[in-house]
Parts: structure tokens; C-alpha cells; sequence
């Protein structure tokens, strides 16, 4: 294999899946020496979201799955034909694969209108029924009226309706899309999600849906998949992923500000519990018990909003771990303060203002952390 070679198979899992609607997918691309897109997942009707740091691969598997990419080997195949396939000699071109396709940056045509944008996957379809396909997809994501306007006469949520409903226009056989609610915000992204939301419980594909949004993930996915350097690290429903992740990559992406190296230093396992000193303090905090001994290493993570702080002593509390520290930093961002306690490692913590004001909360305060035994989630090391 050469260092720009691909080896793709995109192929059914059997006629279960092929009556649903599904497509399972193993992609290998080598590229260079430092990266390589080596992915098995079985993708069935309806969201599945894609989600890892950039350069994960995720675009790279989408590229393959539209046709955008042309494998050295492989063959993808959905339920109703075969895409490509290197040993029979097939490769459709990416306009007869009915894959629809929204890039991040939409590459709507700036010079065509939004009806021509939205007919431009419909070049073989009979007039009429062009027509009444278009009129059906744009009345449906509620932009008719813009039909006679160019795109750099409407606004970016109008914009991104328009590049959906060109993919949607062509009724797919798959969906794919690349982070397309990026640049939105929260109202415009909250309305094209209720939207999709819609047309997805109507048709029934495999979409696959590229994010780097924790909130897209939970608004939108009925399955995650996560990649990091090319491989899948982690896949089910989103409160399988990202409430416990058991993976560096996926605590960051799930939102778990706080992660600390640790070490094993007991286990109560008649408590269900174990106690971890974290690496270079002398931190210990008691923890869910895990398949782990004494003197093993592991990582735990923490959610800043699941740490209280107290500006007193806490006494009668079930939490186990109490710690004191001394605020570093304070900063509000919209309606959260973030406060940065030190306690021998540093803290992520976040408050109300209310709770701010309440504790009078300043630089170089003595302050007391209160964590949950449950609040601290394992993960190995990656």
C-alpha cells in the first residue's frame, strides 16, 4: 500500500438491516506515516453522530461513504445497489450514488437562485416533477419565498436551510453532513434542528451528522460514534458515550473540564467504593469501584458543575470527598462563573452569580470542594 493508498467496504450486515435501511462501513485510508482511517461501524436508519477532535477522520470517512474519495480496494453498498466495488469494476460517480451531501462551508452555486440551488441535484428528473419536488422540499424547510434569490441576498440560517434541502431534494439513500449548523446561533441552529428532527422521523435513513457540539449531540443523536487518530474509540447512545466515558478524548468532548492522572491507593470493594491519590498532590478522592489494584494507574474525570463549594467547613454531608483549596480566578461567561480553585491540583468549578455573590467569592479565598463519589468517572489511559 502506497502512502496516499485507501481500502474501503461499505457493505450491508445482512437482510435485517437491509429491510431497516442500514449500512455497515469499514474504511481503511493510509495516509503518509503518521495517519491512518481504520473504521468498522454499522451505521442503520435514522442519526448517528460522528464526533472527535479535527483530524480525527471524520470528514475523510465521509468523502469515501459520497464517492468523493475513490478507494484503492473495497466496496461500499447500500440496500438498493453497489456504489463501488474494486473487484467487479464499479464505481459510480458521486451524482448516481443518491447521497446527499452538506458540506461546512454549503457550497451553494452564488450565481444560481435558491429554487436552481435547491434543482441542481434534479438534472434527470422530468420537469414537473422537478417542480413539485422543489416547491414540496422548500415550502417543507420554509424558505419558498426565497426562491427567486441568490444566496448572498438571504442570512446564514436561510443559507444552510437551502444546502439541506438540495441534499434532502434528491431523496437519499444516505445523508451525510459535515457539521452544517457550525456558524449558526442557538435560535436559527435550535429551529433547522427541529426541522431535521422531522424529516428524519418521515424517511428513515442512515444519516451520519460530523459535530464537535455536545448539545447537537444530545438534541439530534439517536447514536455516537466516536473517532480519535483515525480509530473508533467509543460508540452507542449519546448517555452511553458521553455521561460515562471510559477515554481521555471522549471526557474532553463530552465536557468533563477536570481530568487528573491518578493512582490506585486502597479498595473497599464492601463499600463498592476505592480511593485514588491524584498525580502530583496529595490529593485522595474516593471513587466508584473498578476492575483496577492497588498501584494501578487511570485517569478521573470531573464535571465542574457537579462540584459545590462551600465557604465553610461542610459537616453531615453523604459526598465524600471534601477538599479544601483557595480560589485562583474568577470569570463570568454569560450566566456561569468559572472559578479556578487550587487544592494542590487545579479546579475547574462552575457557579451561578447568585452563588458568587452569596459565598462573596474572590481571588485568594478559602474555599471547601464537595464532590460526589459518583461524580468521579474512571477512564484508562489512552
Amino acid at each position: 500500500m502506497n502512502d496516499n493508498s485507501i481500502s474501503t467496504a461499505i457493505t450491508l450486515p445482512g437482510a435485517a438491516a437491509a429491510e431497516n435501511g442500514g449500512v455497515s462501513v469499514q474504511v481503511r485510508r493510509h495516509l503518509g506515516k503518521s495517519f491512518e482511517l481504520d473504521v468498522e461501524a454499522t451505521l442503520p436508519a435514522g442519526i448517528t453522530i460522528l464526533f472527535g477532535p479535527s483530524g480525527a477522520g471524520k470528514t475523510t470517512l465521509l468523502d469515501c461513504m459520497a464517492g468523493l474519495v475513490r478507494p484503492d480496494a473495497g466496496r461500499i453498498a447500500t440496500q438498493e445497489k453497489i456504489l463501488f466495488d474494486s473487484a467487479l469494476g464499479i464505481n459510480l460517480s458521486p451524482q448516481l450514488r443518491r447521497v446527499g451531501y452538506v458540506f461546512q462551508d454549503l457550497a451553494l452555486f452564488p450565481h444560481l437562485t435558491v429554487k436552481a440551488n435547491v434543482e441542481y441535484g434534479l438534472s434527470r428528473v422530468g420537469s414537473e416533477q422537478r417542480k413539485q419536488r422543489s416547491t414540496a422540499i422548500l415550502e417543507s424547510f420554509r424558505i419558498a419565498h426565497l426562491c427567486s434569490r441568490r444566496p448572498g441576498m438571504i442570512s446564514g440560517g436561510e443559507r444552510q436551510r437551502v444546502a439541506l434541502a438540495r441534499a434532502l431534494v434528491i431523496d437519499p439513500a444516505i445523508l451525510l453532513l459535515d457539521e452544517p449548523l457550525a456558524a449558526l446561533d442557538a435560535v436559527s441552529k435550535s429551529k433547522i434542528v427541529d426541522d431535521l428532527r422531522a424529516w428524519n422521523q418521515e424517511h428513515r435513513v442512515p444519516i451520519v451528522y460530523v459535530t464537535h457540539s455536545r448539545e447537537e449531540v444530545f438534541a439530534l443523536g439517536e447514536r455516537v460514534m466516536v473517532l480519535e487518530n483515525g480509530r473508533r474509540v467509543a460508540q452507542g447512545t449519546p448517555h452511553q458515550v458521553m455521561s460515562a466515558p471510559r477515554m481521555e478524548t471522549v471526557a474532553q468532548l463530552a465536557g468533563f473540564e477536570n481530568i487528573f492522572d491518578a493512582r490506585v491507593t486502597a479498595v473497599h470493594e464492601e463499600r463498592g467504593t476505592m480511593v485514588c491519590q491524584l498525580s502530583t498532590s496529595q490529593v485522595e478522592m474516593e471513587t466508584p469501584l473498578v476492575r483496577a489494584e492497588v498501584g494501578s494507574a487511570l485517569r478521573i474525570g470531573i464535571r465542574a458543575g457537579d462540584i459545590l463549594l462551600a465557604s465553610l467547613p461542610p459537616a453531615g454531608l453523604s459526598a465524600r470527598n471534601v477538599i479544601p483549596g483557595r480560589v485562583v480566578s474568577l470569570a463570568q461567561r454569560d450566566v456561569i462563573v468559572v472559578a479556578k480553585v487550587n487544592c494542590g491540583v487545579e479546579m475547574e468549578v462552575h457557579l451561578t452569580l447568585a452563588a458568587r455573590d452569596a459565598l462573596h467569592l474572590q481571588p485568594g479565598r478559602e474555599v471547601w470542594l464537595v464532590v460526589k463519589t459518583h461524580s468521579c468517572h474512571l477512564m484508562g489511559i489512552s
